[in-house]
């Protein structure tokens, strides 16, 4: 009995270690140094929006690369990225709902958060209800521009006609 049992041992450590070394890692499915992000809001475009800006994590995806002025809509995603320093930079992407899925249609740095060199403490949208389907957005980043600091809040806006406002959030 004592040698069966050595035996059902030896095997299952000799799988076990086979299986984890053979065993591919896994692709992070978001990189670590994205520390906040939120979905919301809606937009429409006849099609002709301007060219693709990339993302820093090398994000894929191009809606309508032949440049067909097709309807697209979608909603937008707001997030900040951890840089080396402990400081954050702010990007918003308008996400396509397409027939294969959703795609990022466009991504910018909103660069009034950069020059203040923050450090992100939330990112919020309006609401927790999902996308909604009247055209803008309006989420909240919480940030510090000292670490010992109290967060502020600054609002991001977009209009219906997708004109972007960052300002300091007023009580």
């Amino acid at each position: 009995m004592a040698m069966r049992r050595i035996l059902m041992t030896s095997l299952l450590l000799a799988g076990w270690s086979v299986t984890a070394e053979s065993a591919p890692a896994q692709d992070a499915l978001l990189p670590a140094s994205v520390i906040f992000a939120t979905s919301t809001g809606y937009w429409e475009d006849d099609g002709n929006a301007p060219d693709v800006e990339r993302a820093p994590t090398g994000a894929e995806g191009v809606v309508n690369p032949e440049g067909e002025g097709t309807q697209r809509h979608g909603y937008y995603k707001l997030f900040a990225v951890r840089q080396p320093d402990r400081t954050s930079k702010v990007y918003l992407q308008q996400i396509a709902q397409t027939e294969t899925g959703p795609a990022i249609a466009s991504t910018i740095e909103l660069q009034e958060f950069s020059d203040l060199k923050p450090y992100v403490t939330d990112i919020r949208p309006e609401n927790s209800n999902g996308i909604i389907k009247e055209p803008g957005l309006f989420a909240t980043v919480y940030l510090k521009t000292d670490p010992a600091a109290e967060p502020d809040g600054w609002t991001v806006l977009i209009d219906e006609f997708g004109d972007i406002t960052v300002e300091k959030a007023t009580n």
